[in-house]
């Protein structure tokens, strides 16, 4: 069975995110998953905006990723753990012609009464997608 696509936003220089899944998870979390590809014909290594301005030490990740929960009025970001690495994927430095990558970012839930929430992640739009869960 295909992976579902719930939203798609393009990015510089023929990258592509694709969401799959946002989903309330126990404990208060909400986990985005999704893939970015790269539909260029050059490798992509503008990934150093990604990580966002927090973590610069920690090397590549998609950290500098967050929410919007425009009814609530609160900006959300990837969470961190005790030794403040991202809950999130990491590693990522370059995307080769025709690469896909997976990712995955973790956040605080926004109150169950907000079923929609903007992501963004910097070099790409922004996308309003739908929790489920």
């Amino acid at each position: 069975m295909p992976t579902q696509v719930i939203a798609t936003v393009s990015g510089a220089s023929g990258m592509t995110l694709e969401i799959n899944s946002l989903q309330r998870d126990a404990g208060g979390f909400l986990t985005i998953n999704g893939q970015i590809k790269n539909s260029g014909t050059e490798s992509f290594a503008g990934t150093s905006a990604w990580r966002g301005n927090e973590l610069k030490g920690s090397g590549e990740s998609v950290a500098g990723a967050s929410l919007v929960d425009k009814a609530g009025k609160k900006r959300y970001y990837v969470l961190r753990d005790t030794e403040a690495r991202c809950l999130c994927t990491t590693g990522i430095s370059s995307v080769a012609p025709g690469q896909v990558v997976p990712f995955f970012a973790q956040f605080p839930a926004p109150p169950s009464s907000t079923t929609e929430v903007e992501f963004s992640l910097p070099t790409f739009a922004t996308a309003t997608v739908k929790i489920s869960g």
